[in-house]
């Protein structure tokens, strides 16, 4: 079984770099037990998954537990053959950012500086260090930095801008081609939305718009697009009338993306696609929050649970959000904290250097109070930092 599984992952591993990680992984928690057998075992194991490409990793902190991982690894890299690496376990930029990241810990687990139990790093030893903090701190194993540059040479990736990668969109096999079928959807789109005896000037702003949709690559985006508001109508799930630019397009009419006809309202096609200007199409759509996520299970059926992921949100530490979090976090009194968060003015996107311009007796009272002073101090430090993640209600990303 276990030859089975190594078999598996080998597949899996091709062109990945593997390191042992922190004291908390695998080997340096045998080693921190004084097993070294089984940091030995578990050494083996991935070499053998990875081969060249894996490393035993020291870390430059000043914890005690760490230079004793550092001393047994070095040993084990000798006596396993298994390279060495110097790495620098960061988590804020300087090391004067230490106080601050404790209290950023302290916003996102619900805790207060008071608190024995809150989550703190023993150390302000993890921030980024130079060069030649790192050339010091592993001066007696000069190829653990060697290998650090190494790997960073070996790790290039690069993304390829200005080209837009859309998923296939699979038409039916009648058709030759992918502008074949939306173009007959459009016509008979046309055909239901003004009859049969059509306008010369609808005929040619219709032919007009599938041409720069044509040229600029976007067929399979409307194909795309049609397919699931098409899906969502046909099993009685709301869809917006459709708004924006995307409204300018007789073709987008036509295929019932939306229910606004741009002829009767003199709606403009370029404000919405440019051959002038390319970028992409921009298609709002409004679902009922209620069945939204059949939209979303559908497209995820139809290219692949895999190709089709809703994206993030983050919730940011804003001027009165701010002001209020770290006030708790201080274990300062919430009716005072309160009325300090009342101080900033209510515009959009403020921040407090804004909002101590445009409040005098807010910049009094930061300039006259010592708590509010280091209070506010501590909040500029941390404002506009995510506060939390979480899942986009709407935006879906399809990929190939």
């Amino acid at each position: 079984m276990t030859k089975k599984l190594t078999a598996v992952v080998m597949i899996i591993c091709i062109g990945i770099t593997a390191l042992t990680g922190c004291g908390k992984k695998t080997v340096s928690k045998a080693v921190l037990k004084n097993d070294m057998e089984k940091a030995e075992e578990t050494a083996l194991w991935f070499k053998n998954l990875f081969g060249e490409d894996y490393y035993l990793e020291i870390q430059a902190n000043s914890l005690r537990e760490q230079a004793l991982v550092n001393q047994k690894l070095i040993a084990l890299s000798q006596k396993l053959n298994i390279p060495i690496v110097a790495t620098n376990d960061a988590h804020y930029l300087k090391k004067e950012d230490y106080y601050n990241h404790e209290v950023l810990l302290c916003v996102q687990t619900g805790k207060r500086m008071t608190d024995s139990d809150r989550m703190s790093f023993s150390t302000n030893d993890f921030y980024i260090k130079s060069p030649e903090e790192m050339e010091e701190y592993f001066a007696n194993v000069p190829q653990a930095l060697e290998n650090t540059v190494k790997i960073a040479e070996k790790c290039n990736v690069e993304f390829e801008f200005g080209n837009t990668i859309l998923p296939n969109y699979d038409v039916p096999p009648e058709f030759e081609t992918h502008y074949d079928y939306l173009r007959k959807l459009s016509k008979d789109g046309m055909q239901k939305r003004y009859g049969d005896s059509i306008p010369k000037e609808i005929q040619e702003r219709e032919e007009y718009e599938l041409s720069v949709i044509k040229t600029m690559g976007y067929v399979d985006y409307f194909l795309i697009v049609w397919d699931y508001i098409n899906y969502a109508k046909r099993h009685d799930i709301p869809v917006g009338p459709g708004r924006g630019s995307a409204a300018g397009s007789i073709v987008s009419y036509c295929l019932e993306i939306t229910d606004l006809d741009p002829i009767k309202y003199s709606l403009i096609f370029e404000r919405f696609l440019n051959p002038e200007r390319v970028s992409m199409p921009d298609i709002d759509v409004d679902f009922c929050f209620e069945r939204r996520q059949e939209v979303i299970d559908y497209v995820g059926r139809k290219y692949g649970n895999d190709k089709v992921v809703q994206i993030v949100t983050f919730g940011t530490l804003a001027a009165k959000g701010v002001i209020r979090d770290v006030g708790r976090v201080m274990d300062l009194p919430y009716a005072f904290v309160d009325s300090i968060a009342k101080m900033v003015p209510n515009e959009l996107n403020i921040t407090l250097s804004r909002a101590l311009e445009m409040n005098p007796e807010f910049r009094k009272l930061y300039q006259e109070d010592e708590q509010v002073h280091h209070l506010i101090d501590m909040c500029k430090r941390l404002e506009g930092l995510p506060r939390h993640t979480s899942m986009h209600a709407a935006g879906v990303v399809i990929c190939q």
